[in-house]
């Protein structure tokens, strides 16, 4: 599926629409360019779940467990991961094939130690379409 936004509201809208639709043990990696829209679009997954709380990227802390929605969401962040090994010390595999729903920015980092079915959403530019378009594809892995 391919989705063109052209505003933040449009980007959080898609992000709702899949929390909405998402189930438990499934996982989601976000894949972009700095400042494309990721965090917009885990604000808009998260509500799409029935988190209320503000969300924001977990760039230090590599993972923020959100667990007041009607499932919890375990939302990482491995933009400062050096080595794919680190993710196993934050409790890694607990989080992907616990009862929640996981969402990773930057997958591609640690793309080795994905599990083999997944959901990619990857957010991309196109400044020739304007400053706020964006393509979001969201591909069963």
């Amino acid at each position: 599926m391919v989705y063109e936004t052209h505003s933040s509201e449009e980007t959080y809208n898609i992000g709702k629409e899949l929390g909405q639709k998402c189930k438990e043990g499934e996982l989601y990696t976000l894949i972009g360019d700095l400042g494309v829209g990721k965090t917009v679009f885990t604000q808009g997954f998260a509500a799409g779940l029935g988190i209320t709380e503000p969300v924001n990227s977990p760039t230090f802390t590599i993972v923020q467990i959100y667990d007041e929605g009607r499932l919890p969401l375990y939302h990482f962040d491995v933009y400062r991961i050096g080595d794919p090994e680190e993710m196993y010390e934050v409790g890694y595999e607990e989080y992907v094939y616990g009862e929640g729903v996981s969402l990773i920015e930057w997958a591609d980092l640690i793309e080795d130690i994905l599990p083999t079915h997944y959901t990619k959403v990857l957010i991309e530019k196109n400044p020739d379409k304007g400053f706020d378009y964006r393509k979001i594809s969201v591909e069963e892995v």
